[in-house]
C-alpha cells in the first residue's frame, strides 16, 4: 500500500469517517510491492497468521536476494524452500543471519521471535531413512510457523513393531504428518490407530513401479483409514503448512 493511501486511511479512522474493523479489512487485503520479478504479499501475515514463503527453485540468485531484502525490510520471518546448496552458500554470504537446513533444502531467516502458536505438538514420522528430507522440510517448516514439532524416522510397515514402540508419542500429539515412499502404506496404518488429523505425504522414493511417487500418491488417496488427508508428493512444505493451521490455538 502507497504511504499516501496509508495516511488516508487513517486519517479516516481518526475523522471516525471510516469504522476501525472497516479499516482493518482494508488493509488486509490491498497491500503488496511490486518488484517487476515479483509481486511480494506484504500482508499475507494479517491475513493468514504466516508471512509469505518463497519457493526457490527456479530463481536465481539475484532474483532470490531481491525478494528476501523487501521482505526483510518489512521485519518478517522468512523461509526459501527448495533451495540447493549451492545458491544457499551464495545467499549465506549476502544475509549472515540467515540458517541453511541441507536436507530439507530450506532457509529461513528470524526477524522477530517465534512465539508457540500450537494447542499442542505436531509429530512427523518418516516410513524410511530415504523419506526424511521430505520430512525434515515438514519440520523446519512447522517450527517455523510457530508450533512445537517432534519426529520419529524410519518407522515403515516393514517393521510395524518400529512403529508400535512410539505409541505414547504418536497419541500424545495434536496432528501427525506421515511421510511414506514405496508403496505408501504407513498413513493407513497410522490412521487406523488414531483419533486425531493425519496428513500423509507421499514421497517420490521407491523402484520403478512406484512411479516416481504416484503409487505412493495413490495408495494413500484410496486409504481405508478414515480421516487421512493427502498432499501432493514430496510436498512436506503443505503438509505442514496444513497442520500449523489445524494445530493453531
Amino acid at each position: 500500500m502507497r504511504h499516501d493511501r496509508l495516511k488516508d486511511l487513517l486519517e479516516g479512522v481518526k475523522r471516525q469517517d471510516l469504522d476501525v474493523e472497516d479499516a482493518m479489512q482494508q488493509l488486509r487485503t490491498l497491500p503488496f510491492k511490486d518488484l517487476e520479478i515479483a509481486k511480494i504479499d506484504a500482508h499475507r501475515e494479517l491475513r493468514q497468521g504466516f508471512p509469505e514463503v518463497i519457493f526457490g527453485e527456479g530463481k536465481d540468485v539475484e532474483k532470490l536476494s531481491i525478494i528476501i531484502s523487501e521482505i526483510c525490510s518489512g521485519e518478517q520471518n522468512i523461509m526459501v524452500t527448495r533451495l540447493d546448496a549451492e545458491k544457499a552458500s551464495q545467499l549465506l554470504k549476502a544475509f549472515p543471519g540467515a540458517e541453511y537446513f541441507s536436507d530439507a533444502r530450506l532457509m529461513r531467516i528470524i526477524n522477530h521471535e517465534i512465539k508457540n502458536k500450537g494447542r499442542g505438538n505436531i509429530l512427523v514420522l518418516s516410513a524410511g531413512t530415504s523419506d526424511i528430507p521430505v520430512a525434515e522440510e515438514a519440520v523446519i517448516v512447522a517450527e517455523t510457523l510457530g508450533n512445537k514439532v517432534e519426529r520419529i524416522y524410519d518407522v515403515g510397515v516393514a517393521g510395524i513393531h518400529r512403529l508400535l514402540a512410539h505409541h505414547e508419542k504418536i497419541d500424545a500429539a495434536s496432528v501427525i504428518i506421515v511421510v511414506a515412499g514405496m508403496e505408501g502404506a504407513l498413513p493407513s496404518v497410522v490412521g487406523g490407530l488414531v483419533a486425531k488429523p493425519l496428513i500423509a505425504v507421499p514421497t517420490s522414493i521407491g523402484y520403478g513401479a512406484s512411479f516416481g511417487g504416484i503409487s505412493a500418491l495413490l495408495g494413500m488417496l484410496n486409504s481405508c483409514a478414515a480421516g487421512v488427508t493427502v498432499v501432493n508428493i514430496d510436498n512436506g512444505f503443505g503438509a505442514a503448512y496444513a497442520a500449523s493451521l489445524i494445530n493453531r490455538k
